[in-house]
């Protein structure tokens, strides 16, 4: 894996540095073939808070983990645990769907690794259908209708674009918009 690991209001030391290589290099042996693409590992302390969020782009799936703990160290070791059960529920689902093809399965190891000793079977029921009407408006006021509905999210139809768009609540209480692209 190539690593672009940087700090945010904070200094990597090269400690840091060797601990974040070594804890991810552990997620290599899920994968047939070593991983090509740029793992981006962003690390912060806001608040106390010492934050580890690490995304890595793959072919069909982005696996993305943060994690907030009172030491950095266990944060990155949240981090890596939480990235190790995506890859092993992502690999179920794909053994699922794909069963006789070569498709993205072909991305994961098959015998030899932690995965087919432990696979995570996550139930994926969908228990709840909604249908509503999207009410053209601007970001401002489907923030305000997020907030009076009490969600962390919103789904609306955008009466600058003409676009759907999703406004939604961040952990650090500001907000942000996803837009089609």
């Amino acid at each position: 894996m190539n690593y672009n690991i940087r700090g945010q209001r904070f200094q990597v030391t090269d400690a840091l540095r060797d601990y974040v290589e070594k804890k991810l290099n552990r997620l290599d042996k899920y994968f047939e073939e070593p991983i090509a693409s740029e793992t981006n590992v962003t690390l912060a302390v806001t608040k106390g808070k010492h934050t580890v969020e690490v995304t890595i782009p793959l072919p069909g799936v982005m696996l993305r983990a943060e994690e907030k703990s009172e030491d950095m160290y266990a944060s990155i070791d949240l981090v890596t645990d939480k990235l190790e059960r995506q890859i092993r529920k992502h690999k179920t689902k794909v053994n699922r769907k794909f069963r006789q093809g070569h498709g993205v399965r072909s991305l994961f190891r098959e015998e030899g690794s932690a995965v087919g000793v432990l696979e995570e079977e996550d139930d994926l029921e969908l228990v709840r259908t909604k249908r509503f009407p999207l009410k053209p408006m601007d970001v401002e006021e489907a923030i305000l209708q997020m907030n009076m509905v009490g969600h962390n999210f919103f789904v609306f139809a955008n009466v600058d674009n003409k676009e759907v768009n999703v406004v939604y609540k961040r952990s650090d209480g500001k907000y942000g918009l996803i837009e089609q692209g």
